[in-house]
């Protein structure tokens, strides 16, 4: 099952969040609500506060060669100069793009084909879903509404009625898009839509290192992932990777990057103590790094030690590792690595070079996995 942004926000069930954003060298919490960066928020502000000024003289023309996009003086600027250290957040635009039109080619789909059939049995659109391809009201079971609320991390004591209502609204949604989504599968089997634009893919080169490793280091499929062990979201993106691992086992190798962002006082220290853990054993710090990401409200000194010693590591070595800083500058160039590729937020994931940001579901690196390992 799959919803647009704005389905999503006027569900009301994507979670607020707060997103670690680095921006001018700093990271900086900007809102966002269904993943979607509520930027605009702070533009209105901007706007409203600016008084007139003078306009700088911008003359739109033809270019007058393929692949630029402007000339300052005597200067041609090309499309990379202009884009320069954001290709990321461009890239980001360009898949947001081809979201939406999917999306909207998806609804035309229901009208046009579905709509034909509901012509056919001589119903309108909405009778026909609702009598023939749903089959009547949709039932959610308890087991699947614990397992979306245990999902989502929403607290127990958030769950009342109207809560409760509005999850089983959604949930429903859900299941009657899924129902529509089979119905259309068969109507397009021995006849499929063609589509003339094409999904955005941008391939960044990005290198591994000497980053904890997950999985055969000749797998097919490589995942980079710039992560802090204090970011709330990068805790539930380390269940989502878990299923991963699970599910393509072999198929995948998985690095581990080190992303402390400023503002989290203890991610840091954790990073550097996790990399004293992989100094002894990898197959430690992948317990190490699940521990940390269910602690995140002690990683102090004496609970990274605790940590140390829950996972069988050498507590003298790990110590003595921890006390001399032997990893701060591994840290510290992980983190400018990670600046240099044009990360701004935690947790970011790069799938053969592809990008994929947020706390997303296992769908979502389905889906790009599959494509990399030419399954359907």
């Amino acid at each position: 099952m799959k919803f647009n942004y704005s389905e999503k926000i006027l569900l009301g069930l994507e979670a607020i969040h707060v997103n670690h954003v680095f921006f001018n060298k700093k990271f900086i919490p900007v809102a966002a609500a269904g993943g979607v960066l509520l930027a605009v928020s702070f533009g209105l502000m901007t706007a409203c506060t600016q008084s007139a000024k003078a306009k700088i003289n911008f003359v739109h023309k033809d270019a007058p060669k393929q692949g630029l996009v402007a000339k300052i003086g005597n200067e041609e600027i090309t499309e990379e100069a202009l884009i320069g250290d954001d290709k990321l957040d461009f890239f980001d635009l360009k898949k947001r793009e081809y979201e939406l039109k999917m999306n909207r080619l998806e609804k035309l789909l229901v009208d046009k084909l579905v709509g034909s059939e509901a012509k056919k049995a001589n119903m309108s659109l909405d009778d026909f879903i609702n009598k023939k391809v749903v089959g009547g009201d949709i039932k959610i079971s308890d087991a699947k509404f614990k397992k979306f609320v245990a999902d989502k991390h929403i607290p127990e004591t958030q769950l009342n009625p109207q809560i409760k209502e509005r999850i089983t609204a959604y949930l429903q949604t859900g299941e009657k898009q899924e129902l529509i989504n089979q119905y259309l599968a068969k109507l397009t089997k021995s006849n499929p839509v063609e589509v003339y634009f094409n999904k955005p893919r941008m391939m960044v080169n990005v290198e591994a290192g000497n980053a904890p490793l997950f999985g055969k280091k000749d797998a097919t499929v490589t995942i980079v992932e710039f992560s802090d062990f204090q970011c709330p979201f990068c805790s539930r993106a380390a269940d989502t990777v878990n299923q991963v691992k699970k599910k393509y086992g072999n198929k995948i190798k998985l690095a581990f990057k080190q992303f402390p962002l400023p503002m989290h006082s203890n991610a840091k220290p954790a990073a550097e103590a996790s990399m004293c853990i992989n100094e002894q054993n990898t197959d430690k710090f992948w317990s190490y790094h699940d521990l940390l990401f269910k602690n995140q409200d002690k990683l102090d000194q004496a609970n990274l030690a605790k940590y140390a010693k829950e996972v069988g590591a050498d507590t003298k070595k790990f110590e003595e590792c921890v006390k001399s800083k032997k990893y701060a500058e591994y840290v510290q160039k992980d983190s400018e690595y990670g600046e240099k590729l044009g990360v701004k937020s935690t947790p970011t994931f790069f799938i053969n070079g592809q990008l994929l940001s947020g706390a997303v579901p296992l769908e979502n690196f389905s889906e790009v996995i599959d494509e990399e390992l030419g399954e359907k």
